[in-house]
């Protein structure tokens, strides 16, 4: 067990230290329940390198911030959460991996009403960048998780994602970038969101391996911009066969690239 580890999260389950950007970064998170991985590390990847200020909406543990931040020497990250065990965790993982200076990490529920988020921290206009990596079943699809934490990182109507989208299009500046990965199967309503708030809207199918339908979609909008939606061919993370990544993937999950798109 990490001696870092909040002691109040300690009580309800154990806490894993695990390794990402090839040990550039470790973070402490649950053992059980919703856990970061590649989708977490390809949105922090996936941030513009002139970016000077992150907003991270449901930052969990914070693993896609710190990774832009890993990126980024000089990006000042604001990480928003609404569960106080995971934002506990955010904080001991700022700490540990030397961004304390540079990250604010401020207890928000992403949907309130924005009175509520601008009372819990949340400025408008404010950020270059803002990330998400939203809750990803539709009410009702899925199997709802025992675990309450992770039932709630993975279940949203669409009516709250697009609060989501409505939150991350006041917080972004002029000119910012907002970035939202999320499932193929359901591109539809997030795509609709980013339609009515941005312009020159880009997305990137993933898939698992060549030939195989996109399992997921990074979508980036930019806020005040009229320029027209950009679909950009899909990209295989893996090999054909076996587990290995593509190339290029491959240093990014080493933390020896960013994502270029």
């Amino acid at each position: 067990m990490s001696l870092d580890q909040p002691h109040s999260f300690v009580k309800h389950q154990s806490v894993t230290r695990d390794a990402f950007l090839g040990g550039r970064l470790t973070l402490s998170q649950p053992e059980r329940g919703f856990r970061a991985g590649l989708d977490s590390v390809l949105l922090g990847a996936a941030v513009a390198a002139t970016s000077k200020s992150l907003l991270d909406l449901g930052c969990g543990v914070g693993t896609a911030a710190f990774v832009a931040m890993t990126h980024h020497g000089e990006l000042a990250g604001t990480l928003a959460e609404q569960n106080a065990d995971m934002l506990a965790l955010a904080e001991a993982n700022a700490a540990a991996n030397g961004f304390a200076a540079r990250a604010r990490i401020i207890l928000a529920d992403v949907a309130a009403k924005g009175s509520e988020r601008q009372a819990a921290g949340l400025a408008e206009n404010a950020f270059d960048s803002v990330i998400a990596n939203p809750p990803f079943f539709a009410d009702g699809a899925g199997t709802l998780a025992a675990d309450a934490g992770r039932a709630g990182s993975r279940h949203m109507d669409a009516a709250t994602l697009d609060r989501w989208i409505k939150t991350a299009a006041g917080a972004a500046a002029g000119g910012g970038e907002v970035i939202f990965v999320y499932p193929a199967q359901s591109l539809s309503p997030l795509l609709a969101g980013f339609e009515q708030r941005f312009g020159a809207i880009t997305v990137l199918p993933l898939s698992p391996r060549p030939g195989e339908p996109a399992s997921r979609v990074l979508l980036r909008g930019i806020k005040g911009s009229r320029a027209p939606l950009t679909l950009l061919a899909s990209r295989p993370l893996h090999e054909v066969t076996g587990r290995a990544f593509q190339p290029d993937f491959d240093a990014i999950f080493r933390g020896q690239a960013r994502l270029v798109w």
